[in-house]
C-alpha cells in the first residue's frame, strides 16, 4: 500500500516527505478547537488563582503565548503551511476537581487548509507556559490530554471528537 493510499498526504510514493499542493482547494471557513490540561497539587492551583506566582500572572502570560504560538506553528512543525488566522482564542480555566488549569484553544480563518495544527500548538505551548511559570512551586505538575475536539470546514466537513 502506498502512503496516499494509506492516508499520508505528505509522503510521496518512495517515502519522501513534502509539503501538499493545496493551491487548487476551495477556499471555506475553518475553525479548529483543541483542549489539553495542566494537572497540580490545589495549593500551586491556590497560588497561580490567587496571582501569587513568583514569576508573576500564569494564566495572562500562558495566554498570550498560546496565541503567538498559534500564529507560528508554520515555524515550528515541518510541513505545515503558513496560515493568515483571523482568529486565534485561549481560554483557561481553573478546574479544582483536577485539580489544575485546562487549557481550549480556537484557532480560524477562511483559507484552503485547515488549522487543526495552530489550535493544538496554541494548546501545547500555553500548557507549557503555565508549567514555566510555576515550576518553582511545584515541578511534578503533569501535562495531558491535548487533542483535537472539533474542526469544521474544508472537504473532509465536519469532525467533533467522540471520545471527549
Amino acid at each position: 500500500m502506498t502512503a496516499e493510499k494509506a492516508g499520508l498526504t505528505h509522503i510521496g510514493a518512495s517515502g519522501e516527505a513534502h509539503m501538499v499542493d493545496v493551491g487548487s482547494k476551495a477556499e471555506t471557513e475553518r475553525v479548529a478547537v483543541a483542549e489539553g490540561y495542566v494537572r497540580m497539587r490545589a495549593e500551586t492551583l491556590a497560588l497561580i488563582a490567587e496571582g501569587n506566582a513568583k514569576k508573576g500572572d500564569v494564566i495572562g502570560t500562558a495566554r498570550i503565548a498560546g496565541i503567538m504560538a498559534a500564529k507560528q506553528t508554520a515555524n515550528l512543525i515541518p510541513l505545515c503551511h503558513p496560515l493568515m488566522l483571523t482568529k486565534v482564542t485561549v481560554d483557561i480555566v481553573e478546574d479544582y476537581g483536577l485539580p489544575g488549569l485546562r487549557v481550549t484553544a480556537t484557532a480560524k480563518l477562511t483559507g484552503k487548509t485547515g488549522v487543526e495544527m495552530e489550535a493544538l500548538t496554541a494548546v501545547s505551548v500555553t500548557c507549557l507556559t503555565i508549567y514555566d511559570m510555576a515550576k518553582a512551586a511545584d515541578k511534578e505538575m503533569e501535562i495531558g490530554g491535548i487533542r483535537l475536539m472539533e474542526k469544521t470546514g474544508g472537504k473532509s466537513g465536519h469532525f467533533r471528537n467522540q471520545k471527549a
